[in-house]
């Protein structure tokens, strides 16, 4: 061993090492060089040099080297953002993307999404357009509101109303309902934001009407409702209802907002849920503005969607807010394809989330069993279990559900080999088992499911 030499390696093994110029002679190198650019596929070499001189094995061929810089390169230009299998059970799965969306409304988004489009352009009269019509008039038909208004995500649409109708002044909100929603946030912070004052009233669990009559000064703007869609209070409670807000606000020249959330255009109590507050139901009731989500129960691609009386619109429109909180043209072709789902009478058909919502149990356990037989595995069996909405929408809510069921000795070393599968597959951990609910995995993904885990079991066998 030559004195000197770091990590008892010899500095004869270190010299034998291939230099760079002849590692990009090589010839599985000159196909990384038809892939990826020169100074990238430099710089993994280099690195992969360096390690094999750190290492305790210095003597690495050439052809291992270069494997090593293709496998870096090839994880350094993988984008994270990848397609993924939710067997999780949650419909509107946040950290998965919420709705997925059905194939009339990918469709239009890639064809509009793919050349130039009209989103601007007024083809009748040959010149300049508005965004903001192209879904107007399916939204104004479908909730019978006067006007209609997209913005890029729900906590959008809320605090651009707050800053047009209550900046400098009071906005009166139960204190029940002074909600945190996911990622931190705040509907306070929200006011804040926006340059309305927060004025609250009631209590935590109980809120009259005559609570925000008390409340009104002349800086008083709107009564804001924030439907409470990621949690319950349950038991000595009260809310003023939307009704009793409407008639009080009107009585005093002020206006109604109310944020439904998630909202929804089908009654949930349909597909035995509790009864999800809906769009036509606010409108009917007389609220000025209403606040919605494109992408959890409407089922659409992410954006804010604000209906309303056509003055109230009209005045979000003119604020310098809306510009920087207006969708682009995939969105709004997007939305106005899922729209459509509901004008034809076929959300329930078309919508990913509205089938997922809709399933039996008996269908999912046939699957279920299906899946079990082909498998043939005494480590596969059927579990009979509960899913839920997610996205903030009918909080403590479950549907009849049934999954793949798999004991193994390791679970997690088993999660994370289906989260390593080509599509990554997400499921979840319950009583050391793993869970693969079926009720949030489309059929024509079944079999993909099945190879994904007979691979997984089989190389996890002793």
């Amino acid at each position: 061993m030559a004195d000197g030499a770091p990590n008892g390696q010899s500095s004869d093994g270190r010299r034998a090492l291939p230099s760079v110029d002849r590692l990009l002679q090589a010839q599985a190198t000159r196909a990384l060089l038809a892939t990826y650019p020169r100074d990238l596929v430099v710089d993994a070499l280099r690195t992969s040099l360096a390690e094999a001189r750190a290492s305790a094995d210095a003597t690495i061929d050439g052809d291992a080297l270069v494997a090593r810089a293709e496998s870096a390169l090839a994880a350094r230009t993988q984008t994270s953002l990848r397609p993924v299998i939710n067997a999780t059970g949650v419909i509107l799965h946040t950290n998965l993307g919420r709705a997925p969306l059905s194939p009339a409304t990918l469709a239009a988004m890639v064809a509009c999404a793919a050349g130039y489009s009209s989103l601007e352009y007024d083809l009748e009269a040959g010149g300049r357009g508005s965004r903001h019509e192209h879904v107007g008039a399916l939204l104004r038909q479908l909730t019978g509101a006067e006007a209609a208004l997209v913005v890029n995500n729900n906590a959008s649409s809320v605090l651009l109303a707050l800053a047009a109708l209550a900046a400098g002044c009071e906005v009166v909100i139960s204190r029940g309902q002074l909600v945190e929603i996911g990622g931190g946030f705040r509907i306070p912070d929200v006011l804040r934001q926006s340059g309305a004052g927060l004025v609250e009233v009631g209590t935590t669990n109980r809120t009259y009407v005559e609570d925000y009559a008390a409340a009104l000064t002349p800086q008083s703007a709107l009564l804001l409702r924030v439907h409470a869609s990621n949690f319950q209070v349950v038991g000595f409670v009260h809310s003023a209802s939307l009704d009793e807000l409407v008639v009080l606000a009107h009585r005093s020249n002020l206006l109604v907002v109310d944020d439904l959330g998630s909202g929804t255009l089908l009654p949930t109590e349909r597909y035995g849920l509790a009864h999800e507050p809906m769009v036509q139901e606010s409108i009917a009731a007389g609220a000025d503005l209403v606040c919605f989500s494109g992408d959890k129960l409407l089922g659409g691609p992410q954006a804010g969607i604000l209906v309303g009386r056509d003055p109230i619109i009209a005045q979000l429109r003119r604020h310098p807010l809306t510009r920087a909180l207006r969708p682009d043209k995939a969105t709004l072709a997007g939305l106005h394809a899922t729209l459509l789902h509901y004008l034809r009478g076929e959300a329930e058909q078309e919508i990913p989330v509205w089938r997922m919502v809709a399933a039996t149990r008996e269908d999912l356990e046939t699957r279920a069993q299906r899946l079990v037989s082909e498998l043939a595995s005494g480590l596969v069996n059927v579990a009979h279990t509960e899913a839920t909405i997610g996205g903030g929408s009918l909080p403590g809510e479950t549907l009849p559900s049934a999954a793949l069921a798999i004991g193994s000795s390791s679970v997690s070393a088993l999660a994370a080999k289906l989260r390593r599968w080509r599509t990554p597959i997400i499921g979840r951990i319950a009583d050391d088992r793993l869970l693969l609910e079926l009720r949030t995995v489309p059929p024509e993904l079944d079999d993909e499911i099945a190879t994904a885990l007979r691979a997984a079991i089989t190389t996890s066998a002793p």
